[in-house]
């Protein structure tokens, strides 16, 4: 069995599991369920393929399905959006976003550094292939890092928030952030199963951190691209920041992300407060183990 069919084979017991026999609407067989979610013939039935057929596809034998009976694999599954295109990239079948291109060093054109820039008062980042920190902005740099300082082979997000012991203090939520970074990477590994620097990535945050391992092992993916996160910033204290996520015309694979307070709020005050540090200061985080003034 291939890498890629592991991966697909490994994705479908995992959903299968998590289904909930009783919300599916099947009847009752009088059977002792063993364990939990649906067993294959049961998929099959909902997807309306046969347990032969379905039970060879979660085997990862090679076998090509239509973009019909994916689909009625992932409703039966009860995939979200980011599970169905998840699903489809690892059968292969193309799944409406953009294709990839050759995988050549990302670099943020200059405009866009100016366009980031110009967000006075706001954070924002560029992130790349697996999420990549490209570039960052001073708001950006004084409220979770100066990522300029970090080597830039290790200048990555999902690096940082598991590996970096600030970023764990950082986050009041690092539980959920920590964890919606592992759900980007699956989803990420599917869409493009042969790039090395991003095997190589998970590679080393499984060796390295046991929480990552363990929601690897998960296989759950999701692409979120809007939401909030709680704060505990070392100069300024708790503050919640809500993002959203902008695809840039093309260049699927760099993302623009803004953050941004509600007006009127000990958050936005705290923000400013930070504004007006970064204009006379250097534009960088406070360390934990730096004393703050």
């Amino acid at each position: 069995m291939t890498g890629l069919n592991r991966e697909l084979a490994d994705f479908l017991r995992r959903a299968r599991g998590q289904v909930d026999p009783s919300r599916a609407g099947l009847p009752s067989d009088g059977r002792v369920r063993r364990v939990k979610g649906l067993r294959r013939e049961e998929v099959a039935l909902l997807a309306g393929v046969s347990t032969d057929y379905y039970a060879r596809l979660e085997q990862g034998r090679r076998i090509n399905p239509s973009a019909a009976v994916v689909d009625a694999i992932g409703r039966a599954l009860e995939l979200d959006e980011a599970g169905r295109t998840h699903l489809r990239d690892l059968i292969g079948l193309p799944s409406g976003s953009a294709p990839r291109r050759s995988r050549s060093v990302q670099r943020v054109r200059p405009g866009l550094h100016q366009l980031i820039d110009t967000l006075d008062g706001e954070p924002a980042l560029v992130l790349g292939r697996r999420t990549d920190v490209l570039a960052a902005n001073r708001m950006a740099k004084v409220l979770f890092a100066d990522f300029d300082k970090i080597p830039p082979k290790e200048r990555n997000y999902a690096r940082w928030i598991f590996l970096d012991e600030d970023a764990r203090s950082l986050f009041v939520d690092w539980h959920d952030q920590a964890r919606a970074a592992v759900e980007s990477l699956r989803f990420e590994i599917g869409r493009d199963p042969a790039d090395a620097a991003t095997t190589a990535l998970v590679a080393e945050l499984r060796e390295r951190s046991p929480d990552f391992d363990q929601w690897w092992e998960q296989h759950r993916v999701h692409q979120r691209t809007y939401g909030s996160k709680r704060l505990r910033h070392p100069l300024v204290g708790d503050l919640t920041v809500e993002y959203e996520s902008l695809v840039l015309p093309g260049d699927p694979d760099t993302m623009l992300y803004v953050y941004t307070t509600a007006p009127g709020t000990p958050s936005r005050q705290a923000m400013d407060i930070l504004a007006s540090w970064t204009a006379s200061g250097p534009g960088t985080r406070l360390s934990r183990s730096e004393p703050e003034a």
